[in-house]
This record gives structure tokens, sequence and C-alpha cells, in this order.
């Protein structure tokens, strides 16, 4: 059995991302019912970008899972820089059960993921942001139940990790997702191309967009990121007036759905992509979509130890069991 990693949203095929959302459910109402780490096994949860959602939600998770969260923060070794990445691998994958890696170059997950028999798991790059997009997804089936063939309009920074993962994990779930950002801050043709292709097996849709108005368009969903990520800050008087028309305000929730929901992934800045009037709404989810990093996570890190045939076999019949969607229980 191979190991499998979750680096992007499209790691998960379709079943396997409802299988994973089954479970992440059945265990936000038992929470200490799976142990798949028990020993305690070890976890590595690496940051090399400063962290608080993902810090709290993992070194969480890995204690409710029955394990140990090892935290390493910025400088605190020598990964990448005084070692290669495929020598610490090497090394991780010997004494840590999972491999958790907030960083900024994909290529240095590939690389780590290709050298590890542990497995690894995308908590950020520059890239994609898969785990959020898990407790996204999470929060707007407790919410709006299927996701299948719901609209999700991402307005802002859509040249980000956040709008590349909302394309993809948003098509994977069948949702018909739109995109909308200037010109210039749009996903790039790559990860369109594997948007649209992933759509075309599952009946999503994709619409990449510079008017808010189409994305916003009887949307079930509005989403929306900060405008000024890390090492962007000098950038900050720019984005402000270059994204004012993606601004997510009471008059952006008239064009959607009366039911719509909101997400942000947090931090955010009140008045700037989001108003506090929002944000503080009743049409929010975002302290839900917060909450539910930690029971996504969960069921990742039990299904990717079970996948990769590293659980016992208690852990593989209730993981097994509660991922079941119910067409497949019938």
């Amino acid at each position: 059995m191979s190991t499998r990693h979750f680096l992007t949203d499209i790691d998960l095929t379709a079943q396997e991302q409802d299988r994973v959302l089954n479970l992440a459910a059945w265990m936000k109402q038992n929470p200490y019912a799976v142990k798949a780490l028990a020993g305690p096994q070890t976890a590595a949860v690496i940051f090399d970008k400063t962290s608080t959602r993902t810090r709290v939600s993992f070194a969480a998770g890995i204690s409710a899972l029955g394990g140990s969260p090892l935290i390493i923060n910025p400088g605190e070794s020598q990964l990448g820089h005084k070692e290669s990445i495929a020598d610490s691998a090497r090394v991780f994958e010997r004494q840590v059960s999972l491999i958790i890696w907030r960083t900024y170059a994909q290529a240095g997950l590939e690389e780590m993921a290709e050298h590890s028999a542990s497995p690894v798991i995308n908590s950020l790059s520059d890239d994609y942001h898969p785990c959020q997009l898990l407790a996204d997804l999470l929060t707007v089936r407790e919410r709006l139940g299927s996701l299948q063939g719901r609209k999700l309009a991402y307005l802002g920074d859509a040249a980000n990790n956040m709008a590349n993962s909302y394309l993809l994990a948003g098509v994977t779930a069948g949702m018909d997702v739109r995109i909308a950002g200037p010109a210039g801050y749009l996903p790039e043709e790559r990860i369109i191309r594997a948007a649209e292709d992933r759509a075309a097996e599952t009946g999503g849709k994709v619409t990449i967009t510079a008017d808010p108005s189409v994305a916003l368009a009887d949307a079930d969903v509005v989403a929306t990121d900060t405008w000024i990520s890390m090492g962007q800050e000098d950038e900050k008087e720019q984005r402000m007036q270059l994204f004012g028309d993606y601004r997510v305000d009471a008059d952006a929730m008239d064009k959607a759905s009366p039911e719509a929901v909101v997400l942000h992934c947090l931090p955010a800045y009140r008045g700037a992509e989001i108003t506090a009037e929002v944000l503080d709404g009743k049409q929010s989810v975002i302290w839900d979509e917060a909450e539910n990093r930690l029971h996504a996570q969960k069921a990742l890190m039990a299904w990717l130890l079970v996948e990769s045939g590293r659980a016992d076999e208690e852990t593989v019949e209730l993981v097994r069991a509660a991922g079941r969607s119910a067409a497949e229980e019938s």
C-alpha cells in the first residue's frame, strides 16, 4: 500500500473528498472516538510562516487522536538550508507518523512527499491552502446540505492560494465556482485547466471574471480573503485601491442569494476585504469555519493514515464506516 499525501486539493478524488467530509462530520460529534495516533505517536508540525488557526487546530487535533504534536517553529531546524529537504524527509519518516508543513514554495512539499513514507500534509503554501477548504466545505454542508450544484463566489485577490483552492476543491465537490478579481490578479492558466478537468468529472463549473456582479449572482456561498498576504505589506495602499470593487459588503450580499453564507479563512481586516457588518452578521459562518479546521484536519489525518496502511484494525474500521456516504451504505 503506497503512502497517501495531501499537497493540493485535487489529491483527493470527489469520492474521497466526500468520505473525508463525512468522517469529519462524524468525528465532530464523536471527538475522541478515533485514536489513529495512539501510542502516543508523534506528528511533526513545521512552521515556516506564523500561524494561529493552523497551529492550534493541528496541535489540538493530533492530541485528540491520541498523538503528540511536535511543533517546529521558524529557524528551529536545519530543514531546507543546512540540510536538504530530501534528507530531512528521510529522518522524519523514521521518527514521526505524519509531517504537516506550513511553508512557502509548493516544490518543497512535493520534494518532502517524494522522499517520505510518512504522509505529508500541506497546511499552507504559496499556491494552495487545501486544509482550509476541507473546513470550508464542511461548514457549507452543515448550513446548506449537499454541495453539488451550489454556487460559490470568491471575490478579491484571485491570484492567491485561497482562490486556487476554492477553485479546485469547489469543483471537486461539484460546485459552480465563480472567481472574481481584477485583471492581472486572476488564477494562473494551469490552475484553471486543472479545475476544468476536474469539473468535467464531477459536473462542477468554472467561471473566471473581472466582474464581481457575475460571480455574486444568486450565489449560495460568498468567500473572500485578505488583500494583503504575507510579504505584500509594501503594496498595501495600491491593493486597497485595486480591490475596492471586490469588497464583501451589504451591497455585494444583496446580489447573492438571500440564504447565502459568508466565508473568510481569517485573519480578517474589517473595512478592507469585508465589512464588520457582514463579518459579524447573521449570514456569516466564519467562526464555525474556524472551528471546523479542527474537525476536518482530524478526519484528514486519520484517513491518510488508514489509506497509507499505517493504522490499526479498529481505526481502519471506524474511519471507513464513518466515511461512507448514504448511497454506499444502502
